[in-house]
């Protein structure tokens, strides 16, 4: 928008603003938070960081549809186990979750098509209720420990090849 005829212009000045070439003194980590050189903190209840996590709930959503359940388990039971490995997964490459992490998942713990009768009693204990976050939340860190980073960094396609084979390959069983 350009400036009414009123105000006056110094055509001296640069339109734009430019940073100067150099700055006084150097930026330090010296707050009690930054770890700059230090390793990253790890733990308990720290879960897996990564940009943009919550896109994982977005993506959940489409899988829902395509879910194979026996009975007594539950949709949001199977996205809650299935978006925190996901979330691993993606944190391993630094980057957001994407819907072949979530189809990873899916695949290692059987819910993409008819599972066997062992993983299905297997993953029940496991998946039971965990879509209640507030009480449930180390079972689904556990859910995603439990899946080897050898199967996370394969290809969507390899996991659903080995899995195939047997269900006990991929989680390292």
């Amino acid at each position: 928008m350009a400036a009414p005829v009123s105000v006056t212009l110094d055509h001296t000045r640069s339109k734009h603003y430019a940073s100067p070439a150099s700055r006084d003194g150097s930026w330090t980590a010296n707050r009690p938070g930054e770890t700059i050189g230090a390793a990253h903190p790890c733990g308990p209840a720290l879960g897996n960081q990564g940009p943009d996590q919550g896109y994982v709930l977005k993506l959940a959503k489409h899988f829902r549809d395509d879910l194979v359940l026996r009975p007594g388990e539950h949709a949001a039971d199977a996205l809650e186990g299935a978006c925190a490995v996901a979330l691993r997964r993606a944190s391993l490459y630094g980057r957001a979750p994407i819907g072949p992490d979530l189809r990873l998942a899916l695949t290692v713990w059987g819910y993409l098509s008819d599972a066997d009768d062992e993983l299905v009693e297997y993953r029940r204990s496991l998946f039971s209720e965990l879509h209640h976050t507030t009480i449930h939340y180390f079972g689904a860190r556990k859910i995603a420990d439990l899946v080897p980073e050898a199967t996370l960094r394969m290809q969507p396609d390899r996991v659903a090849e080995a899995h195939a084979k047997g269900w006990k390959g991929p989680l390292g069983l």
